[in-house]
């Protein structure tokens, strides 16, 4: 009997060991959610200042003319010549970025080794007297050198990405010519000449890391007209006084890479 109740209390006991277990509820596992990471977004806004290196292919359209004392022309010429060279200097501006458009102000200041030349004649039957006409025409020449050039100009343009501007550019262009002019051998001059024109251009410009952008920029530049008078003697080749003036049309297209440091705060990213 004893064994028997013993036996009955076990049973019990396993019974309500099991339905209370039952009952307890289930703890479920806890999962954290992974932040998503999300492209940096860079500010345009705010002043930058930066530097640019590049390769331009100026021209000069010029006309030259030589007269006599007594303002008889002896020849007249007109003709080109290419002032190519390498360009450098540095930029400063402001960006104003108003959602996916940008619009901004910018100053640049270059120097160059832009120069090129052209050569004519003044015949020996108009330049030299009767006398000389046994020697050989009277060679001349017009050579000219871009020293500088700077631009003012506003930009306008869309981002194509946060990081990516596409822009285009114009403004107000100055700046200085060189002339050097030489009739016969020993009969020269030069002078400078500081015009003012006007520039358009066009780029493409990208942020490369925290406050950095690089851009690569087209501009063509109209320096407008440059002109000059000299007088010179030929006495070396027997002739008289002549006078000779030069009107070039100066124009450029420059090529340049840049890059910039935008001041006012880092990038700003977003999770």
């Amino acid at each position: 009997m004893k064994r028997l109740l013993i036996g009955i209390s076990a049973a019990a006991s396993l019974f309500t060991t099991g339905a209370f277990a039952a009952d307890l509820a289930v703890k479920q596992p806890v999962y954290t959610k992974a932040p998503v990471y999300v492209e940096p977004v860079f500010n345009w806004t705010g002043f930058y200042v930066g530097g640019n290196v590049g390769y331009s292919w100026g021209r000069s359209s010029d006309t030259s003319t030589v007269t006599n004392g007594l303002g008889t022309t002896f020849v007249t010429t007109g003709g080109s010549s290419n002032l190519d060279g390498i360009v450098g200097g540095g930029q400063i501006g402001y960006n104003w970025q108003m959602q996916n458009w940008l619009w901004g102000l910018e100053a640049d200041i270059q120097g160059t080794d832009e120069k090129g030349s052209r050569n004519f004649i003044c015949p020996a039957v108009t330049c030299l007297p009767p006398a000389a006409l046994a020697l050989p025409d009277v060679a001349a020449s017009v050579s000219q050198k871009i020293d500088w050039f700077g631009t003012v100009r506003g930009r306008a343009g869309i981002l194509a990405t946060p990081q990516v501007l596409l822009y285009a550019t114009g403004g107000l262009a100055y700046g200085e010519v060189k002339t050097g002019e030489t009739v016969g051998v020993l009969n020269s001059f030069s002078s400078s000449t500081t015009n003012v024109g006007w520039t358009v251009g066009a780029g493409v410009e990208g942020a490369i890391g925290g406050n950095w952008t690089a851009r690569l920029e087209y501009l063509y530049v109209d320096l407008g007209h440059v002109s000059g008078t000299f007088g010179t003697t030929l006495t070396a080749l027997g002739g008289g006084f002549v006078t000779t003036s030069y009107n070039s049309h100066i124009t450029d297209n420059i090529l340049r890479a840049g890059v910039n440091y935008k001041f006012g705060g880092p990038v700003v990213a977003k999770y």
